[in-house]
């Protein structure tokens, strides 16, 4: 049988390009060597010899986070090549990217989320409007950025105008929402037509992290997760509920991994990540080892999924 030429994009330009790459890394090891011929590409140098070897390229496995690998732009340039790739397409990765947008189709399922607004530009001299919406402590994050970069928890008013500008930095639209504590949840989804939630894992970053930041995501040891979840069962068939939704509202294929906060026994959804972090260690691959998928398993799904025609209409 004829090995299935496989490109694996990862790097790109965004904050997270070392992320990435260390992905990537994780994911060639473990694909079967005598299953796939395995063609690297970083799209910060590679556009022109993506385009150009489009037609011996049989599927692509995108490893890229952030701007320009999550937001539908890859996304559009591979549909354009004709070049099938594993996760969500053009809207779905652009919707899930906006997490202002993200959290509007959450509501419009009747997912609950904590509440939120959006900065305007009199914000930066006068917070009042957003304590007044949102109240203390309060989250800010850049609406288009990923692994927790830009985001602050402002505790007192004095903090917030800080906190906006640096979100600004990594994006021109900001978000505040309304801080939930509560214990971190997060549900990986795998399948196309049929989903497949899997099993919840707790994060508990280091007593010295404020919540799960950059460092406390992928710092060896300064996160604990747990796997299952130590929840009741009510709160897991809720939690994988919510997850299925939150992936059919946003428009997604193949996988994705859904945050939550779990105050008390009310849960509310953060956000969901339509390239999840994939090495063997990362949470939605940790997910699918404890449903009995490993790793390698879980790589020749997506990439079976990634090869899979959209659904059309059914008779």
């Amino acid at each position: 049988m004829a090995k299935i030429r496989l490109a694996l994009i990862a790097g790109g330009t965004s904050d997270e390009r070392e992320v990435s790459l260390r992905g990537a890394a994780g994911v060639e090891k473990a694909l079967d060597p005598n299953k796939y011929e395995v063609i690297r590409y970083d799209p910060a140098t590679d556009l022109a010899r993506i385009a150009n070897d489009a037609a011996r390229i049989d599927v692509a496995f995108l490893l890229l986070h952030g701007v320009n690998g999550e937001d539908g732009t890859i996304q559009g340039f591979l549909d354009l090549l004709g070049i099938p790739y594993q996760g969500a397409g053009v809207l779905g990765s652009a919707l899930a990217m906006d997490k202002n947008l993200a959290k509007i189709m959450y509501r419009l399922h009747g997912l609950p989320v904590a509440p939120w607004v959006m900065v305007e530009l009199r914000d930066l001299e006068d917070t009042s409007r957003i304590v007044a919406e949102v109240g203390l402590p309060c989250v800010v994050k850049p609406v288009r950025q990923g692994s927790s970069i830009g985001m602050s928890i402002v505790r007192e008013i004095e903090k917030l105008p800080g906190a906006l500008r640096l979100a600004l930095k990594h994006d021109n639209e900001v978000m505040v929402e309304k801080y939930i504590k509560g214990r971190e949840l997060t549900v990986g989804v795998l399948g196309n037509a049929e989903l497949l939630a899997l099993p919840l894992i707790e994060i508990i970053p280091d007593a010295k992290y404020e919540f799960f930041d950059y460092e406390a995501k992928y710092q060896p040891g300064a996160s604990k997760e747990i796997c299952p979840a130590q929840v009741s069962e009510q709160i897991r068939q809720k939690a994988q509920e919510y997850a299925v939704i939150a992936h059919r509202s946003l428009q997604l294929r193949c996988y994705s991994r859904t945050d939550m906060i779990l105050a008390g026994d009310e849960l509310y959804l953060l956000e969901t990540n339509t390239i999840p972090g994939m090495t063997p260690t990362s949470l939605l691959p940790q997910a699918a080892a404890e449903a009995g998928i490993s790793f390698s398993a879980l790589l020749d799904r997506l990439i079976e999924l990634a090869q899979e025609k959209p659904a059309g209409l059914r008779g």
